[in-house]
């Protein structure tokens, strides 16, 4: 008797399935064929942070139909591709603090999208063997040395806010190579527990790998918390609708962030890596297209 209902039942289970897969399968090819050959242009910065946002969205409005430019340039003319219509989004910008000032040049020229991801943090770092918790405690660490990134970054036209403020490190040589030679310096001081200052922020998968801690602020310089926002050109949600909505949708967390850059770091490529975060978060990336 058993034997006889679970041979009447599993061919209508098949059916079921194979009807949702058919539906959803329709449903996909009517959602790529509307945006199929629309071209978006997406501008970041070269952050392991951003390149790691970027990839990821710029994969799910792959999915969506559309073709995507990646441009990775500096902080400055990220903005400038974007307010003049260069470029069509992007979800890089840090505020309020660290691209506040660039972002106050193009404000009437963009439009916000608001956040995408919360509970982001910039200022001075130090490895954690360090005997110092504020910035108000340097002396002469370091060499009397901090080490950025590029020039005309947002965290290093704060850092130097900071040198007039404090006047304590007024004085101290601010070296700005770049985020792969701070990286590089950061991993060769702790590899023999010297002393290093650094401009650091997270999300970074550097806080993942190394027993960091931010210098307290006490001036707040750098601000308590920030958060990271999706910029859009103006005219944007006229001209593609679809892509405007999901870029508005798109909102992840210093977890997701950091979950995908360090998998970057640990040397698999930024496309695998977006894909497989993609592939192990559906459901949030089925709301990001869908609602």
């Amino acid at each position: 008797m058993k034997k006889k209902y679970l041979n009447m039942i599993l061919p209508l289970i098949l059916v079921v399935v194979l009807v949702g897969e058919l539906i959803y399968s329709i449903s996909q090819t009517e959602f790529t064929t509307e945006n199929q050959g629309e071209t978006i242009q997406l501008v970041h910065n070269p952050w392991d942070t951003e390149v790691a946002s970027t990839t990821v969205i710029s994969l799910v409005l792959e999915e969506a139909g559309f073709n995507v430019n990646l441009v990775s340039v500096d902080n400055a003319i990220m903005y400038e591709s974007l307010a003049s219509g260069e470029s069509d989004a992007m979800t890089a910008a840090w505020l309020p603090i660290t691209h506040g000032s660039i972002l106050s040049e193009y404000e009437h020229q963009v439009e916000d999208l608001g956040p995408n991801l919360e509970g982001a943090k910039s200022g001075l770092v130090v490895p954690t063997y360090m005997d110092i918790d504020s910035i108000e405690d340097l002396t002469n660490q370091a060499g009397q040395t901090i080490v950025g990134i590029e020039p005309g970054a947002g965290i290093i036209i704060q850092t130097e806010l900071a040198q007039d403020v404090y006047s304590n490190i007024s004085n101290w040589k601010l070296d700005t190579p770049s985020t792969g030679a701070m990286l590089a310096l950061l991993d060769d001081a702790i590899t023999n527990e010297e002393e290093i200052v650094i401009t650091g922020w997270t999300p970074h998968w550097k806080f993942q790998r190394y027993d960091l801690k931010f210098l307290e602020d006490p001036e707040n310089v750098y601000g308590e918390s920030e958060q990271i926002h999706t910029l859009a050109r103006l005219g944007l949600a006229e001209d593609m609708p679809e892509a405007y909505r999901i870029l508005d949708n798109f909102h992840w967390t210093v977890e997701d962030m950091e979950s995908v850059t360090l998998a970057m770091e640990n040397g698999i490529t930024e496309k695998q890596a977006a894909q497989d975060w993609i592939d192990q978060n559906r459901d949030k990336v089925d709301e990001w297209l869908n609602n």
